[in-house]
């Protein structure tokens, strides 16, 4: 059944699917995840292997090498990324887009699994964990106490509210940063250690052995069973137990309270994390890319009362960073400037109208089917985000199109007929065709963006449902519900703007005669448009910014400080509380609201948080920045002013430091430029936009010769520094790393019984500790939990080498030590006693220990070394840096053989999207004058409709050049829009131009009489979607910087397409069809209206 006729015999029917539909929007809404994006489905695995004082290049050939080429097995790898720092190997396994990420997984631990047969002893399983673009940090939770200690406060974030996380679904967490591992930690004195004639691993195999693991077993007595346990693991007092094991049996043993003094601490300090400047420990609050921020969040605020009680009463929880208002006040301002929007298009029919029951009609149809999508949404698994809101809030001007032609029509049958009813029902019927295609052809313009690829699609496809359920659900209310609801409201015989002699009618009568002399003059005006509009179109988007995304400001950066290669944690620690007081000096008393930072590097025993805040170095420090809502200042600003004032001020403080330490200015000059500094994307919209790229440019130099890879790239980073538009460029990762290079002399060593295992071996714990090479543990009976007992040497007693020289490495062979003769006092020539051989007997006697440097950090690509130099941008043109960066990578010369150059990073996706965009728009293109040729039966009408385009075009770019905006995503994706509503516009003009034509023969007549009867219908249209799109173009609301962009691009182009239509296209159409003829392009011989009508056929019936 018609569902016109059907609306009309069944109303109750109608309200009834109303309501139905209110009530599960309803149920909808409470199920809609909010966001700020949907889901990129970029996914990448993080395989993150520690191993406690490897160097660079251990950790690059021992275990990475091995992961990487065990992960060529894996199906659907993208490539692999992988960096190798101090005790520590992450690597980023991407994956191809749609990849059942189920079966990949699994085999990529497969993978990791055998991959680790072939490594060293000592090496830990690694963690895999898989993230999505999604996976984004939504807050930091914050402990500080005035009266425990870091470890302490650690070890409660670890044990005690870290656990608490399962209970909250989508949440995960690294554990807490800021401390270490708690640890029962034993300190070797070396020189008591020689003094006893040992060497420091004999210590610690003595702690080995003197505290084993060994499983407790059963006594059956009668018919009793028991446990039977002992003190071989040591108990409730693990310092003062430990001290009774002996590290040289005998008649009078050695024990290791003799050599060493025992603590429960934690192990070696990698790193420090700074709350407003303070030490504290933070846990980084991330969520499932499935899961909701502003949930996640809510959730975690509802938890953190019974935090507060799981813990002592001394130690106070709080949540920082809280990226929650970023999605919630996007989500209203959007919404807000869809109500605005909702009433001023109300106003413009009211005002074409006059009639407040018309309006009523036309603007219950918007909520209707705005509560319609939403359902749809939920129903096909989207969420709410800002791409689904602008797609919601566009379709608000659109929405109208529907309701005003067929209102419009309706009134206009309403002078015809005295029954209501009738005069709906007629009304509606003349509009069911033309409001299809015109639906159709809306639809039409977003149909490629499930054909693009990449971020692009992941975008656009949800915006594209987002409005194309809402135009569905419209187009089904209008022929339904607002047929119902006019018979009820409406009254016969209203007066409107028809009226001869009224303002509207002497309006009709000035376009006439307007659009007759433009008519008149067809031979000029048609062409001279189509060649003006085309070259200004070109002309302005060769000139209009391009950029992935609109900027935006939500008042927090992410400051990534280095200081010069090597610096130790305690004096970069020092530099970021200097960087803090000048970043709040810069910005104005109570400006900043809160500092979080973390300073160097992280503990070998949580490899995980390297995902989510990567150092390379202990000279490396994050520090995170969020500035008072109240404080008007302007991130990028702010961004600019600091380059400057950090630059110097820190400069200035390490060199007065330096003095101080009695440092020559000779080499105070040479280690200053190794200060460097960079700003990353700070809030959770930036962070999902930079596509997990820290910087927009990145260019790496790759390649098997690393001295070739370092020379392309340190010539292309002088070039690059020349761009004006680029800030901060850096060469990663620095090659200046300080080392001291110990030669063993193994056939001197084996002259004293030593070998360089044994040389290794003793180094272990005197330059890091026995954690990975010899685990030992200790389970603490007060809480159940186990913990490392570790031996090392305390950093303060080897500060120089002479000192690391005088560690014991090994024992003489007793013939040795009795030839070596003495001196009365019972040691050698050396100071040390008979039989220890020191690490400085063992070195070569010429270049034994060398001072020297090496790389930071080795990152590979596909198993090719790699050096990348970053840069940030001063300007969203983000195109026009691109090109900057090309033309500078081709002045930098031909690279060396072998030796490949690629552009990453932002300025990568940037290509991959304007692809995809630029595909898109010629499908849309393609796809409405497909159709429209399929509705006229004529490509020369089609062509007609599509006039329009190219000043649809000029319009957009006119409004985004004028308005400084970049050609985006969001602006794009207006101009998509723009183009079907304004074909959609065109198309009732050429309809009712071609009846006429058809009617009277002659192709001017006709196109003046079309454009004076869809005068108003058209008017209405535009005027109310542009009233409609004006607040979101305003973008005065928060979040309104990430959708202004794309409602400019709409009121500009269509405010240009309108005036086209009106103007420019009646005069198209009398070119077009002047010699046109009226006959169909049927070719049905029996068809009254085809060309090949047969006059003479016989019905076949009649024979």
């Amino acid at each position: 059944m018609n569902p016109i006729v059907f609306a009309m015999r069944y109303p109750y029917a109608v309200m009834v699917g109303v309501v139905a539909v209110l009530i599960g929007s309803g149920l909808a809404a409470t199920r809609l995840h909010a966001d700020v994006f949907p889901p990129l489905n970029q996914p990448v695995v993080y395989i993150c292997q520690p191993y406690g004082g490897m160097s660079p290049d251990q950790m690059e050939g021992l275990l990475t090498n091995y992961y990487e080429f065990h992960l060529l097995y894996v199906n659907a790898v993208h490539h692999v990324e992988s960096r190798n720092v101090t005790g520590m190997t992450l690597i980023k396994v991407f994956f191809h887009p749609g990849t059942d990420m189920g079966q990949a997984t699994a085999e990529l631990v497969a993978a990791v699994n055998r991959a680790r047969f072939m490594m060293p002893p000592g090496t830990v399983p690694p963690f895999v964990a898989r993230t999505d673009t999604g996976t984004a940090p939504v807050g930091f939770l914050v402990l500080k106490s005035d009266t425990r200690s870091i470890k302490d406060i650690q070890d409660i974030a670890t044990l005690r509210v870290r656990p608490q996380f399962a209970n909250i679904p989508g949440v995960s967490s690294p554990p807490a940063f800021g401390g270490n591992q708690r640890a029962i930690v034993v300190n070797v004195n070396p020189d008591a250690v020689t003094k006893q004639g040992l060497t420091l691993w004999q210590v610690t195999e003595a702690v080995s052995a003197g505290n084993p693991v060994t499983p407790s077993g059963t006594l059956k007595v009668g018919d009793r069973q028991f446990l039977v346990t002992s003190n071989a693991m040591v108990g409730a007092k693990p310092a003062q137990e430990l001290a009774q094991v002996p590290v040289k049996p005998g008649p009078h043993p050695v024990l290791l309270g003799d050599v060493a003094t025992i603590e429960d601490s934690a192990d070696l300090t990698a790193g420090y994390a700074l709350v407003n400047g303070r030490r504290s420990v933070y846990m980084l609050i991330t969520k499932r890319a499935d899961a909701s921020t502003v949930t996640v969040v809510n959730d975690l605020k509802a938890a953190l009362p019974r935090m507060r009680t799981s813990v002592p009463e001394d130690v106070d929880i709080t949540f920082e960073f809280d990226q929650s208002p970023i999605v919630t006040e996007a989500m209203w301002g959007v919404g807000t400037e869809g109500l605005i929007g909702a009433l001023l298009t109300g106003l413009m029919v009211l005002l074409f109208l006059r009639d407040w029951r018309s309006v009523i009609v036309v603007v219950l149809n918007i909520p209707l089917a705005l509560a319609a999508a939403a359902f749809a949404l939920w129903a096909s698994g989207q969420t709410l985000n800002l791409m689904t809101l602008g797609g919601l809030a566009l379709a608000v001007g659109i929405l109208v199109d529907e309701a005003t032609v067929e209102v419009e029509n309706i009134h206009t049958q309403l002078l015809k007929f005295d029954n209501v009813a009738r005069a709906v029902r007629t009304g509606n019927s003349e509009t069911a065709v033309p409001r299809l295609l015109a639906m159709l052809c809306i639809l039409a313009v977003f149909v490629p963006s499930f054909f693009m690829e990449g971020a692009a699609r992941e975008l656009f496809v949800p915006l594209s449902l987002a409005v194309g359920y809402s135009m569905i659900a419209s187009y089904v209310l209008s022929s339904t519900f607002v047929p119902v609801l006019s018979v009820w409201l409406l009254r016969p015989g209203h007066p409107h703007a028809d009226a001869k002699g009224g303002l509207f009618g002497k309006l009709m009568d000035a376009y006439e005669a307007v659009v007759a002399r433009i008519v008149y003059r067809k031979g000029l005006v048609a062409p001279g448009y189509l060649i003006a509009a085309l070259a200004l179109a070109a002309l302005l988007y060769l000139n209009l910014g391009t950029a992935i995304f609109p900027p935006t400001d939500k008042g927090q950066f992410l400051l990534r400080l280095k200081a010069p290669t090597g610096t130790r944690i305690e004096r970069t620690e020092e530099l970021a509380q200097e960087a803090t007081r000048l970043i709040k000096e810069e910005a104005g008393a109570g400006n900043v609201e809160a500092t979080v930072g973390y300073i160097g590097m992280f503990p070998t025993n949580y490899p995980i948080q390297a995902i989510h805040q990567w150092t390379s170095g202990p000279g490396e420090c994050l520090l995170k920045v969020a500035l008072r809502e109240s404080s008007g200042l302007r991130v990028e600003e702010q961004k600019e002013k600091l380059r400057t004032k950090l630059d110097t001020g820190l400069k200035a403080w390490l060199a007065a430091r330096w003095k101080e330490d009695g440092l020559p200015r000779v080499e105070i000059d040479a280690r200053l430029p190794g200060l460097r500094l960079s700003f990353e994307p700070g809030d959770l919209v930036s962070d999902v936009m930079s596509f997990g790229a820290p910087t927009p440019v990145e260019v790496q130099v790759s390649g098997s010769d690393m001295a070739a890879n370092l020379a392309f790239a340190t010539a292309l980073r002088d070039r690059l520094v020349t761009i004006p538009d680029l800030r901060d460029v850096q060469l990663n990762p620095a090659q200046d790393y300080p080392t001291i290079s110990l030669t063993i002399d193994r056939a001197r060593a084996a002259t004293m019984n030593v070998t360089a295992r044994d040389v290794g071996l003793s180094l272990v714990p005197a330059t890091a500790s026995s954690r990975y090479m010899q685990p030992i543990y200790w389970r603490d009976p007060k809480n159940g939990q186990a913990y490392i007992v570790q031996v090392q040497v305390p950093p303060p007693q080897i500060g120089s080498i002479m000192a690391l020289g005088n560690i014991p490495v090994g024992q003489k062979v007793v013939a040795e030590a009795g030839a070596s003769g003495g001196s009365g006092n019972g040691t050698g020539s050396g100071g040390e006693p008979p039989g220890v051989v020191l690490l400085r007997d063992t070195l070569a006697p010429s270049g034994g220990a060398m001072p020297g440097t090496t790389a930071e950090e080795i990152y590979r690509y596909n198993m090719r070394r790699a050096v990348s130099i970053t840069a940030n941008v001063a300007t969203q043109d983000l195109g026009k840096v691109r090109a900057a960066v090309q033309r500078a990578i081709a002045d930098s010369g031909e690279p060396a053989r072998g030796v490949q150059v690629d552009v990453r990073g932002q300025l990568n996706t940037l290509n991959l999207v304007q692809t995809s965009l630029g595909r898109g728009l010629l499908l849309a293109i393609l796809a409405i004058a497909l159709l429209l040729t399929a509705y006229f039966q004529s490509i020369r009408l089609a062509l007609v409709s599509v006039a329009a385009v190219p000043a649809t075009l000029c319009g957009v770019g006119l409004t985004l050049w004028a308005t400084g905006t970049t050609l985006n995503l969001q602006s794009f994706m207006g101009a998509i829009m723009a183009l079907g509503v304004s074909v959609a516009n065109a198309i009732l003009l050429v309809t009712f131009a071609e009846r006429a034509r058809l009617l009277h023969g002659g192709a001017v007549r006709a196109a003046v009489e079309g454009g004076r009867s869809r005068l108003r219908p058209i008017l209405m249209t535009s005027c109310a979607m542009v009233a409609g799109m004006l607040p979101m173009a305003i973008g005065a609301s928060a979040g309104g910087d990430q959708t202004a962009p794309l409602g400019r691009a709409v009121v500009g182009g269509l405010t240009a397409s309108t005036l086209t239509t009106l103007f420019i296209l009646p005069a198209v159409f009398a070119v077009v069809q002047r010699r046109a003829s009226v006959a169909g392009a049927s070719l049905d011989p029996d068809d009254p209206n085809s060309g090949r009508y047969d006059e003479n056929r016989v019905k076949l019936f009649d024979e």
